[in-house]
């Protein structure tokens, strides 16, 4: 795994951190107090509390991966939301959260307006469509963000960001920060999986040794004891809002720019209750956008199956119709339509579209997303256009899926 964008040695003495903490006798109590109060405060559906341990178990491992990196004296890259795997032999929990997306490769980055820093990496031989390196501050809105798509490399594919205070004064790919500079937040989205080739990160801090000591084991324990408590209290606002509509229905909604929104992006949210002969199909006109994802989600946060079953379904995944418009179907069972989207065996969840890169300009007047019951028995003449695939092409598909996935899990998922 040498030279591996994602699975790094520090990452993998990240993880291997992480596990020590989360043994650590205050974050187990946590674990215990944080899960009772999330479950009654939700009240959740019997399939959603069918989905609560392991989500649970991911959700509060995320936050301890994140809260590990919050030394803006000692940055590191890390990778968050990866799938459960292996390190040294030893188990390492999932770390989704917050609604993922199954496409994007998150990573963090703590720094402070105070400091200088440089971002230095590598571009893969295939460039992503969507990529962006987005500053922060302590909400989760955006101070800067730099389009990794256009930033200007070196002739073998390397570059340098440079992250401090000041005005770029001619510096190609910079990033200005100040008082309000919290962690960078970077989004690799892989639109082909067995293409697209994700960044190469590492962080620098310029100037003398850090004035001050690293955290205690304790101090740790504490601040990761904050992180597990807002990832549940965060989560759960997010559920809340979306449990509040009626069932089956959605709307488009441009991104707000806060709570880790992405700028310029359109987002779709709702949610599916299904009975067990019901499809939920949903009907994208893309409005001239690269890149779309139709992901469904637990209230807990967290995808479903996204490497063995198309839990997800991207614009590069996708068969649109002959008129350049695409249809999915959200269903228990595997209809023979091209464009599936796998529940699961989870008959309700949180359906989280997101359209992004549009044309100058913006969006095309034709853009929408609209979605309707129909019943699987009824599919056939309901969607007697929609792409068609049999048992040979899903397998094929499948097969292609996993095997693109796991390029950013060479660990390969448990």
């Amino acid at each position: 795994m040498a030279d591996h964008p994602v699975a790094t040695a520090m990452q993998h003495e990240h993880e291997l951190a992480a596990i020590e903490i989360i043994d650590h006798p205050l974050v187990k109590q946590a674990y215990a107090d944080v899960g009772a109060a999330w479950l009654d405060r939700a009240q959740p559906s019997e399939s959603m509390r069918a989905c609560f341990d392991w989500a649970f178990e991911e959700v509060m491992f995320s936050a301890a991966i994140w809260s590990s990196n919050q030394d803006p004296l000692r940055p590191k890259v890390t990778c968050i939301t990866r799938l459960e795997h292996e390190v040294d032999g030893r188990r390492i929990p999932g770390s989704r959260w917050g609604i993922d997306n199954p496409d994007s490769i998150y990573r963090v980055i703590p720094i402070s307006g105070d400091e200088r820093y440089e971002i230095r990496g590598r571009v893969g031989a295939n460039r992503m469509t969507e990529n962006y390196l987005t500053l922060w501050d302590e909400n989760m809105g955006t101070v800067d963000v730099l389009n990794g798509r256009t930033m200007e490399l070196s002739d073998d594919g390397s570059f340098v960001v440079t992250v401090d205070a000041d005005p770029a004064n001619g510096r190609p790919n910079h990033v200005q920060s100040g008082p309000t500079a919290h962690e960078f937040y970077i989004r690799d989205v892989m639109l082909d999986w067995g293409v697209d080739d994700p960044n190469l990160y590492e962080i620098v801090r310029l100037g003398d040794e850090p004035a001050s000591p690293a955290r205690t084991v304790d101090e740790q324990a504490a601040l990761t004891v904050q992180f597990m408590e807002h990832y549940a209290d965060f989560t759960g606002r997010l559920s809340y809002g979306t449990m509040k509509r009626t069932p089956n229905e959605f709307a488009l909604a441009w991104s707000a720019d806060h709570t880790g929104g992405l700028r310029h992006q359109v987002y779709v949210g709702g949610r599916y209750e299904l009975a067990p002969d019901e499809a939920f199909v949903v009907d994208v006109s893309d409005g001239g956008a690269e890149y779309f994802t139709v992901p469904i989600a637990t209230m807990w946060g967290t995808t479903l199956d996204i490497v063995d079953r198309p839990a997800s379904v991207n614009k590069a995944q996708a068969m649109p119709n002959e008129d350049g418009t695409y249809t999915f179907v959200i269903a228990g069972e595997d209809p023979g339509l091209h464009n599936w989207i796998d529940t699961c065996g989870v008959p309700d969840g949180h359906l989280t579209l997101r359209m992004a890169e549009f044309p100058e300009g913006g969006a095309r007047e034709d853009l929408a997303a609209n979605g309707r019951v129909v019943k699987l028995d009824d599919l056939d003449a309901a969607l007697p256009d929609a792409p068609r695939v049999d048992g040979a092409g899903r397998a094929a598909e499948l097969a292609e899926r996993r095997s693109g996935y796991l390029r950013r899990l060479p660990e390969v998922a448990l």
